[in-house]
Order: structure tokens, then C-alpha cells, then sequence
């Protein structure tokens, strides 16, 4: 069931430098008040809604393989994302989910990985 997309986000990722920039522990350049629980960063050479690289959490599960989606909805930015999760663990995904459903402004639905 929908392989092909997977495989597609498969290429995508084997293609592209993976850039953390905002490692686990590191604090938001913009909101001092928000501390990233996980590793996030961006495919190098891609682009996403925001004018920026695809977005991607970096998660410490062995095995490193794009294992959900995440997509958003922003209302302040009046825009909408997907974001990569890769080898999330269950409780890296829910800190995730977390992270992008915390405020009014924001929310995200995962879809993980069959």
C-alpha cells in the first residue's frame, strides 16, 4: 500500500545531506522557550512550502529509515508542510506529534509507515 510513495521518500532521502541543525537539547533561535527533544534538520538541495529543505526528524531508533510522516497545518504562517520522521522510536513520534499540536495555531496528523 502505497509503496511507491515510500520508496519515492526512500530516494529522496539516500540523495540528500541530511543537515541537523537544531540538535536534541538546542533551544530555538527565535523562541528561547522552545527546546527541541529531538534531533531536526532539513535535506540539503530540497524544498519544501517554506522556501527551506524538507524538514526531517532524526530519531535514535537502530534502524534509520523514514518511518512516518507528519503533516501541518500553520495558521499563522497560513501555510501547510510534510515533514520527514526517520527512525523515530514511538515515544520520539509522540514527542513529535506533541511538538506540532501544542498551540491553536498549529496542528499535524503522522502517518507512519506501513
Amino acid at each position: 500500500m502505497n509503496k511507491e510513495f515510500w520508496s519515492a521518500i526512500d530516494r529522496l532521502v539516500r540523495e540528500s545531506e541530511i543537515v541537523i541543525d537544531r540538535p536534541k537539547g538546542s533551544v530555538h533561535p527565535r523562541y528561547s522557550n522552545f527546546l527541541y527533544k529531538v534531533d531536526y534538520g532539513y535535506l540539503k538541495n530540497t524544498s519544501s512550502m517554506d522556501g527551506g529543505g524538507i524538514d526531517i526528524w532524526k530519531g535514535t531508533a537502530p534502524k534509520q529509515k523514514v518511518n512516518a510522516i507528519i503533516c501541518i497545518v500553520d495558521l499563522l504562517k497560513r501555510d501547510s508542510e510534510i515533514k520527514l520522521l526517520m527512525g523515530c522510536t514511538e515515544e520520539e513520534k509522540g514527542i513529535v506529534y506533541k511538538t506540532h499540536n501544542e498551540t491553536e495555531y498549529i496542528k499535524g496528523i503522522i502517518k507512519q509507515r506501513p
